[in-house]
């Protein structure tokens, strides 16, 4: 079962790629489609954007749910249930329908840009949705908002399973809360911390609902992601499979190249 629904379609992908023609018909074109692969200004947008919505969604996601979870998992706070599950929420919202809200709170006559008006922190309407820099704030902010609370989750799993003696030692010790953090929970949570980092970067490089639902790709390809490009190439252009393949593989590239990474920074020698 795992070869023939894992290996085999890999394997018919990656022969896929060598081919190329409109549609079915497709004949075999050894590296020709790698060749336009390199050449193709469309790809490398999508690429360089992609690579924007990682070096700076991710961290800060990754940072931010980690915060969220050492201040949810305080005995001492009150309501911490319902602040979990507020958090959590937008990770199983439909889809669409938090496209939708964010299109509306991010359009030019949108709720964000009169409250902004309204304090007099702009003088003027911030197009969201039509301005290529703008647009790429609203998508990571739209990702770092649905995805934040399920990477929250597993930290605060894990951090109910850190022995409550050791804080209680470090405090005895003269540890500050600060030291803690720093000394106790991020060496503790980090096999969590890799886990997720690693996670959040393939998702991130396979994004695609969320560009589709909210930019379209837009203004221009100032927010194409690869995904979305093999998309346009298999479904909206003249259908090329072959190119399309080729175009995957690259994604399949940049996932191995930055788990690799990732691995090498958290050090592998303490697994």
């Amino acid at each position: 079962m795992i070869c023939l629904f894992y290996f085999y379609p890999m394997i018919q992908s990656l022969i896929l790629s060598f081919k190329s023609g409109s549609g079915n018909n497709l004949v075999f074109t050894g590296f020709d489609n790698y060749i336009r692969l390199i050449e193709d200004p469309t790809f490398w947008t999508a690429v360089s954007n992609t690579l924007i919505y990682l070096i700076i969604q991710v961290p800060a996601m990754i940072v931010l749910a980690l915060l969220l979870s050492v201040l949810l998992n305080d005995q001492s706070l009150r309501f911490r249930g319902l602040f979990r599950t507020a958090i959590f929420l937008p990770c199983v919202t439909s889809l669409v329908a938090y496209s939708v809200i964010f299109k509306y709170l991010f359009s030019l006559d949108g709720i964000l840009n009169k409250w902004l008006l309204n304090l007099s922190v702009i003088s003027e309407p911030i197009q969201w949705l039509s301005d290529p820099f703008w647009a790429k704030v609203t998508i990571i902010i739209a990702i770092t908002w649905r995805w934040v609370g399920y990477n929250m989750i597993f930290y605060l799993a894990s951090l109910q399973n850190i022995d409550k003696s050791i804080y209680e030692a470090a405090k005895i010790d003269g540890a500050s809360s600060f030291q803690q953090f720093f000394k106790i929970t991020i060496p503790m949570l980090k096999p969590i911390i890799l886990f997720t980092s690693i996670m959040s970067t393939i998702g991130t490089i396979q994004l695609f609902d969320e560009v589709m639902n909210i930019t379209q790709g837009g203004p221009g390809d100032a927010t194409l992601t690869i995904s979305q490009y093999i998309y346009q190439l298999s479904f909206k252009y003249t259908p090329d499979f072959g190119y399309a393949a080729t175009v995957s593989y690259a994604i399949v590239v940049l996932i191995v190249f930055f788990s690799i990474i990732q691995f090498k920074v958290a050090g592998e020698k303490n697994e």
